[in-house]
């Protein structure tokens, strides 16, 4: 029997480098962007005047918004400004410049953007030539006074916290009767229903009848700081003036 002896197929030479498959485009950009810069796009788009933040993420996870072409699945994403933004079919311009105006509410006006009850609110009273705006904090339904509004949400949250001691002054109408007992008291700083405020400086202007006018200085603006305050030492405040700016609180 002849020994039968295989060789093995030669090898073809390499004809040059393989070619890879072209890279798919990410649909998840906010995985492959800078981090360091730009601002998340949530806040930026809520400072472009398109919808709140809360709206905007929930355009984010109905597929709503592209950024440069790829649709966005992630509200952490970060962008400059230079990027192509789209929401829908609409293409969205970069924010304009923090702005701040000041606005005389009356009172009868509700400082919400809707009101369940149907009340009328003070977005429904300004002009239509303003651009989207928010309140820096709140004014109760039968206050009247200054109120700041701003097209910059960062802007105003940092104008409401309580920590930042912005002060701000009322003028009260309130029932009951005012001593320098009861002005100290406030001084000192009080506690109502375990929460704690800081000094609260009330000047006692006039008795006319059974009301008495106070000018009242706080510095935290906490949920309805004033008629709390007062209410703890026997005033019942009635209505209120704000007199200067910002308005923080809802008294």
């Amino acid at each position: 029997m002849t020994e039968r002896r295989e060789t093995g197929r030669p090898r073809r030479k390499p004809s040059g480098p393989r070619k890879q498959a072209p890279a798919q485009k990410s649909h998840r950009p906010a995985e492959e962007k800078d981090w360091s810069e730009g601002e998340r796009i949530a806040k930026y788009l809520a400072r472009a005047g398109v919808a709140s933040r809360r709206e905007v993420e929930r355009m984010i996870e109905d597929g709503k918004i592209t950024v440069d072409g790829v649709k966005l699945t992630s509200p952490a994403f970060k962008v400059t400004g230079r990027e192509e933004i789209r929401v829908g079919r609409k293409t969205i311009q970069a924010p304009d410049a923090t702005r701040v105006w000041r606005y005389h509410k009356p009172a009868g006006l509700i400082t919400t953007t809707v009101d369940p009850e149907g009340r009328r609110t003070v977005f429904e009273e300004l002009p239509k030539s303003l651009p989207r705006v928010v309140t820096v904090g709140r004014l109760d339904l039968n206050t009247e006074g200054l109120l700041l509004l701003t097209n910059d949400g960062a802007l105003a949250r940092a104008l409401e916290l309580p920590k930042n001691e912005l002060e701000r002054t009322y003028r009260v109408r309130a029932k009951g009767t005012v001593t320098d007992y009861k002005i100290a008291e406030l001084a000192e700083g009080i506690t109502v229903d375990g929460v704690d405020y800081k000094p609260i400086t009330a000047v006692f202007d006039r008795e006319t009848g059974a009301n008495s006018w106070l000018t009242v200085t706080l510095s935290e603006g906490k949920k309805r700081e004033v008629r709390r305050a007062l209410e703890a030492v026997n005033l019942m405040a009635v209505s209120y003036t704000h007199l200067t700016l910002p308005t923080i609180c809802s008294v």
